[in-house]
């Protein structure tokens, strides 16, 4: 049997689901029973009708999919798959920022650890940021930990954006002068960036989108062409979506190197063992479950 055909029939054994991030490789994709942003996986991970989660990504989606479903077993297939971005505020650091700013709400973006999700009113995510800050009584609020989608949400709404210094290494490192450069290559293509990107890349763009934004935007649009500024990985879900359409990287060395460790034959060997396991700490789990349901129950 093919490495495909054993791990459809452990997933029927172990009453398994795959959710895949659209940064995951082609074939992790197409192996999947959903492929999605952030957002979407979130909510699948809470509704899902499993005994076990696969979860190919990085850390801190399988965590979160461990946090809303602290009954089924969430398997990450990589151990070493983690992001960045994640790492880059500690809890005793954002205490002592919640500590210089008292009367302001926290909102954490998802890219964060179990830690940091408990220690923060709510989460967000690229889809649903600048909904979730309107919804806060709050005039200043605290974001991290990423300071461009910090940027990108104070621009849309009217509150006071007190911002932790971030980023993602694959967005921040995309420029202005490389969607001017893609524009001049080709000149027929809608430009869709992510917000995670810098503002002088935003202000290039035609449309900023998370993933799933880009999705939609794509089958929805008259235009035959488009240039993606975010992670390669979206190129082939955007391809598979819509045929008959072109889609071109603004980078060629958009990869995040962490997305790509996961492979058909870790997801095997993960449906064979069920390790590793994640798991959340309850008293962290708690804390950090009532940010992100706090976050699903926003309508976007």
């Amino acid at each position: 049997m093919s490495a495909i055909q054993d791990i459809l029939a452990l997933k029927e054994e172990h009453r398994a689901t795959i959710l895949a991030h659209n940064y995951q490789m082609p074939e992790v994709q197409d192996v999947a029973d959903l492929v999605g942003d952030s957002l979407e996986l979130s909510r699948a991970a809470a509704r899902l009708d499993a005994e076990v989660i696969v979860f190919c990504g990085v850390d801190f989606m399988a965590e979160t999919a461990a946090i809303l479903s602290p009954s089924k077993k969430v398997v990450l297939p990589e151990k070493g798959a983690w992001c960045p971005m994640a790492h880059m505020i500690s809890p005793e650091q954002l205490r002592d920022l919640k500590a210089l700013h008292p009367e302001a709400a926290v909102v954490c973006y998802v890219n964060s650890t179990a830690e940091i999700k408990a220690e923060s009113d709510v989460c967000c995510t690229s889809a649903n940021g600048v909904q979730v800050v309107s919804s806060l009584s709050e005039k200043e609020v605290i974001f991290v930990p990423d300071r461009n989608l910090a940027a990108y949400v104070a621009r849309h709404t009217d509150k006071k954006i007190i911002p932790w210094n971030g980023y993602c290494y694959v967005h921040d490192h995309m420029t202005a002068e490389q969607v001017r450069a893609a524009r001049a290559e080709h000149p027929l293509a809608e430009v869709l960036v992510h917000p995670e990107c810098r503002p002088e890349v935003i202000d290039e763009a035609d449309f900023t989108y998370s993933t799933a934004g880009m999705g939609r935007h794509a089958k929805a649009s008259t235009a035959r062409e488009f240039i993606i500024g975010t992670e390669v990985g979206m190129i082939h879900r955007l391809k598979k979506d819509n045929p008959g359409k072109e889609f071109y990287p603004l980078t060629s060395d958009a990869i995040c190197h962490n997305m790509k460790k996961t492979d058909l034959y870790k997801i095997l060997r993960a449906l064979q063992t069920l390790e590793p396991q994640v798991t959340v700490p309850e008293e962290i789990a708690g804390k950090a479950r009532r940010s992100i349901e706090r976050m699903l129950a926003v309508k976007v």
